[in-house]
């Protein structure tokens, strides 16, 4: 469904278990800041709000979006950690690279995830302008962040 349509800040309480004592990673994306630090409040305020305690969320920060599939593998290989929240923002300029990025990073978490077989969560905006950016990190269509955390969440109680 089109984010235009539907808030990513609003979920079903549908497969929502006890993460009390799940282990969380988020990976954050420092290119894009303003958007990614909105992104990080979202799913780490999420995950408090589901019961995760502040002790089992770690945060990680990688340069760009594109290195978000090496730190997830990094973090995902370590058996102590039930999920891995990978957080970036990637919009559109003049040239290819946009696609480029955005297919390799989605393909590396998608990888990940298959290998270590757990939740590694695909947060990463994909828009066309810095506007559309930040009016999915926490402005009028809610927040990816908090789709993130609901998306793990979700998957651990699958």
């Amino acid at each position: 469904m089109a984010t235009a349509l539907k808030s990513l800040s609003e979920h079903s309480s549908k497969n929502i278990q006890d993460i009390s004592t799940k282990k969380f990673v988020i990976i954050v994306s420092e290119w894009n800041e303003e958007v990614t630090e909105a992104l990080y409040s979202g799913a780490y305020q999420t995950l408090l709000q589901h019961g995760a305690s502040k002790e089992n969320i770690i945060r990680k920060n990688v340069p760009g979006s594109f290195e978000l599939t090496l730190g997830a593998q990094w973090c995902a290989q370590d058996e102590s950690i039930d999920a891995v929240l990978c957080l970036g923002c990637v919009i559109q300029g003049e040239t290819r690279h946009f696609d480029f990025i955005c297919d390799a990073v989605a393909h590396g978490i998608t990888n990940v995830a298959l290998k270590y077989n757990k939740p590694v969560i695909f947060g990463v905006l994909t828009p066309n302008t810095q506007k559309q950016a930040m009016d999915r990190a926490g402005g009028k269509h809610g927040n990816k962040g908090d789709e993130a955390a609901i998306t793990a969440i979700k998957m651990l109680g699958f």
